[in-house]
């Protein structure tokens, strides 16, 4: 046979075992979605007024169009005991007054605004949070980006998730309807190929958690040496999410996504943080080669 028949038989192989992995990852994740996802808000685990305490750790830099609405739906979580620790970086950037009116609104919100932040390393997100992360007075923190609009029940939500055997809780990346060409093609985006490769990885075993929004236990982290410990790395959701699982705790998906509602956004904005997200969102570097040729032919 010549070479080149064997060539073009190879690769009509390698074709259809891709097709066949990727209608499998597709079928795993519907049949997860639909066992997991699909719950009724009664099924929950714990009684609402026994829910641990939540402090959540916001950080914030700049504002865009819809920074403020998004701030808000924190303020007004159904949830019985949290804090809001808002961490801004400088003293004069525009975010601070937007927290300020937000404070001024929801008097009766436990919430605080801590401004300076702490260099501890060279990742500029644990330095903006390490006060805010210092100050927590609850053992479940809830790391959770500017970007993210929340519903009421959200954190109730998650907080049912964490259970006994439990270290991190994470939610599934979605976006929210925005008008534009960039925004319809994230949304189709973290609507198809994403969550079948983000659920089936979940599924198999594989850590892959995205930072934007994860409830974890305060003590497993102090037991890593606490969020100073992921300062020296760029990439310190997969470092954070890699000690909590080396310590023997199990992640669970959230009912409810992470619904990203930025304000600003471009379609060279999407492609960039697609690529530098995969280099570190899971422990399989094989399985990243293939995502990141994947998310790359966009």
């Amino acid at each position: 046979m010549a070479p080149l028949e064997l060539a073009m038989q190879g690769l009509a192989v390698f074709g259809l075992v891709l097709f066949l992995v990727l209608w499998l990852m597709h079928l795993m994740s519907i049949i997860y979605v639909r066992l997991h996802l699909h719950k009724k808000r009664s099924e929950v685990k714990q009684p609402f007024a026994q829910l641990a305490g939540v402090s959540l750790l916001k950080p914030l830099k700049g504002v865009d169009p819809n920074l403020i609405s998004n701030l808000e739906t924190f303020f007004t979580l159904d949830y019985p005991k949290y804090e809001i620790l808002l961490c801004v970086q400088d003293q004069d950037d525009p975010a601070v007054d937007v927290c300020k009116k937000l404070l001024g609104k929801y008097p009766n919100v436990d919430a605080r605004l801590f401004i300076g932040g702490k260099k501890v390393g060279i990742n500029p997100k644990i330095n903006n949070l390490m006060p805010g992360y210092e100050g927590a007075k609850y053992q479940l923190v809830w790391i959770c980006d500017s970007g993210i609009r929340v519903k009421p029940d959200t954190l109730t939500d998650l907080a049912n998730q964490m259970t006994e055997k439990v270290g991190l809780v994470h939610g599934l990346p979605y976006v929210a309807d925005r008008q534009g060409f960039a925004a319809t093609l994230e949304q189709v985006y973290f609507g198809t190929s994403h969550p079948r490769s983000y659920i089936s990885a979940n599924v198999t075993g594989i850590k892959c958690v995205t930072g934007m929004s994860c409830l974890m236990r305060k003590d497993v982290l102090d037991q890593a040496g606490g969020l100073i410990a992921f300062a020296q790395y760029i990439a310190e959701d997969y470092f954070m999410a890699k000690a909590i699982a080396d310590r023997g705790w199990k992640f669970s998906m959230a009912t409810q996504v992470a619904l990203q509602n930025s304000g600003s956004y471009s379609i060279g904005q999407f492609q960039s943080r697609m690529i530098r997200s995969i280099d570190c969102s899971t422990e399989d570097y094989s399985l990243q080669l293939i995502l990141l040729g994947h998310r790359r032919g966009l």
